[in-house]
């Protein structure tokens, strides 16, 4: 039985599919348009509802940019469980790189990355939430490092932890550009320069 006043766990999954079907439209939009070029009406559209019912979750494309700019660290953060839980560091990433070139709206792709970087050097607030995000994932990537290899992480000694961290971000960062400047580059070549490259960086 519900309790008055308080929403039933159908209206509740009812309610966040319909803000992921938001943001999933404001990411196509985003990435076609560019964030100030898109316009409430271009994400209805896309979305398939009325503006109105869009202003029922987000007060307006702000508030979507930086909902986006959570569900862009929860993705980054899986992607690092998933790393963890495997032995295949080079094909884990590999994997992340293929989805980029695949530009696939529902992850947050390589070209709405771009964006979400450029905007934060013109809004005070979603720069915020961007650099919050990083150190949060800075944080997790630095924990995974130093942990143990026989508690699931690399064993990097601590005083190089936060130098290879850095060195990594940038890879990964690097690869998100490839994958816009080079769409066409065979994900075995990224393997191949992985392999000679990620041995040195997340072994003791």
């Amino acid at each position: 039985m519900s309790t008055p006043g308080k929403p039933t766990a159908k209206a509740e999954a009812r309610a966040l599919a319909q803000r992921e079907r938001i943001l999933t439209a404001a990411q196509k939009c985003f990435v076609v348009h560019g964030f100030h070029a898109a316009s409430m009406a271009n994400i209805a559209e896309t979305a398939g509802m009325s503006a109105g019912l869009i202003y029922r979750y987000f007060k307006g494309k702000n508030d979507i940019i930086l909902a986006i700019i959570e569900r862009q660290l929860e993705e980054a953060r899986a992607d690092i469980a998933k790393l963890h839980a495997t032995s295949d560091l080079v094909s884990g990433i590999a994997e992340v790189f293929q989805q980029w070139q695949a530009n696939d709206p529902n992850i947050t792709s390589a070209a709405l990355f771009l964006e979400l970087t450029a905007e934060a050097t013109r809004d005070e607030e979603i720069a915020a939430a961007t650099h919050a995000s990083d150190r949060v994932f800075r944080s997790d990537l630095a924990a995974w490092f130093a942990r143990s290899a026989r508690d699931g992480g690399l064993g990097i000694p601590k005083a190089a932890v936060d130098t290879r961290v850095l060195i990594l971000q940038c890879l990964i960062e690097g690869l998100a550009m490839r994958a816009i400047s080079q769409p066409d580059l065979d994900v075995e070549q990224v393997k191949t320069a992985l392999d000679q490259f990620l041995p040195s960086l997340l072994t003791a």
